[in-house]
């Protein structure tokens, strides 16, 4: 595991579309707020150029949602939520992402053979 949550480029891409889905997934939020949570996850800092683009997908796709609201003496936000389309692509994504990453982990050699 990465200490500094750095992790490789393609496997951020990989995962990043499904963690997002799952942190909107979970509650009503915005862009600023889904960061802070992948990176509270371990993940690493997940820049605006990166995670608006997996959210305008998302939302294309039809699995989020989104609206703006006025911000509470600040600038106002877009917030997102999941659609149900969006939460059944959740639960398939992720049991087949946990499905693939079980697979994966029989060809890698385990820690102990690697000491």
């Amino acid at each position: 595991m990465s200490d500094d949550g750095s992790w490789p480029p393609e496997w951020m891409r990989a995962a990043l579309p499904l963690c997002v889905l799952a942190v909107v997934a979970a509650e009503e939020t915005y862009g600023y707020a889904v960061a802070q949570r992948l990176h509270a996850a371990g993940l690493g800092t997940v820049k605006g150029g990166t995670l608006y683009p997996v959210l305008n997908r998302l939302e294309q796709e039809g699995l989020l949602r989104s609206a703006w609201r006025e911000g509470a003496g600040g600038p106002g936000r877009k917030f997102y939520t999941v659609t149900e389309q969006g939460s059944a692509a959740l639960a398939e994504r992720t049991a087949a992402w946990h499905t693939f990453a079980e697979r994966a982990g029989r060809l890698l050699p385990s820690l102990e053979a690697q000491r």
